[in-house]
């Protein structure tokens, strides 16, 4: 299977609980999510960063060293562990709600989406805090006005990087980049790369390719120029999998355009 851009629906399992806060003459506030990955227990947790306006200040100061609290205990005890004993043993001021199924493409994209739904509704910053989200034929599209909106979410972008419009996240399905790219992970792309593509690892669209399930692919760039004295011409353009499993491929120059460059795996 040639690696390809994931349509974006939920393709594994988590569940996840809200964790609430209660505090005395108030009903039940959620504060938190955590979300475990069914199949490799991991857990993935946000919380709010600000009691001041929930609580008293000495209930929120306790409130605001809950998320570190709940890390470590997570480290040390892992997530389903760690669950069961808030289930076992409710708090006074700590609850959890009901386990509740979901499906995910993306850990931390659902993350955030859930977080926005029960807790608090964060504002989506694009380019700011957040990246489009797209699938491979929209990304293929280009960047413009008309791509914008057809962005099928916005996602969180890694923490301290520097964002610009011509930056994109997308799902990468396919074994032929593994392990660099695993099968299934989201992806951070931009658009457009400049400069020499040797050695790039690019998103590219095949021309004359009806499978739509082909017509783009991720490989690494690899070309041999030939130079005379007045011009140069490209003697070979190879598109190279990662996973030695796989062939490369020989492209003509005019078989192919290059969408974007792969930066790095999100998750």
């Amino acid at each position: 299977m040639p690696s390809s851009v994931l349509p974006i629906s939920g393709c594994r399992q988590g569940t996840y609980v809200l964790l609430e806060a209660v505090l005395p003459a108030r009903p039940p506030c959620p504060v938190g999510v955590l979300l475990i990955d069914l199949d490799t227990g991991r857990p993935w947790l946000r919380m709010r960063g600000d009691f001041a306006c929930l609580a008293a200040p000495e209930d929120a100061e306790v409130f605001e060293a809950l998320e570190d609290h709940i890390r470590q205990c997570l480290a040390e005890s892992g997530a389903e562990a760690f669950l069961q004993s808030l289930e076992d043993s409710l708090s006074n001021s700590l609850r959890v709600s009901q386990r509740q199924a979901v499906s995910v493409d993306a850990f931390s994209r659902v993350l955030d989406r859930l977080y926005r739904e029960h807790v608090e509704d964060t504002q989506v910053q694009r380019f700011a805090t957040h990246l489009p989200l797209f699938s491979l034929r929209a990304a293929a599209g280009g960047l413009s006005d008309e791509m914008l909106s057809e962005a099928e979410d916005w996602v969180p972008a890694p923490e301290g990087m520097h964002l610009s419009p011509d930056l994109f996240v997308a799902h990468v399905e396919g074994q032929s980049m593994e392990p660099r790219i695993p099968h299934g992970s989201l992806n951070l792309f931009r658009l457009h790369p400049a400069g020499s593509r040797q050695g790039k690892i690019l998103l590219i669209e095949r021309f004359g390719v009806l499978d739509e399930s082909a017509r783009y692919t991720i490989k690494r760039y690899t070309s041999r120029k030939v130079v005379t004295q007045e011009e140069w011409r490209h003697e070979q353009i190879r598109l190279e999998p990662l996973n030695p499993a796989f062939e490369p491929w020989d492209v003509d120059p005019e078989g192919f355009a290059v969408v974007a460059e792969w930066l790095r795996v999100i998750e």
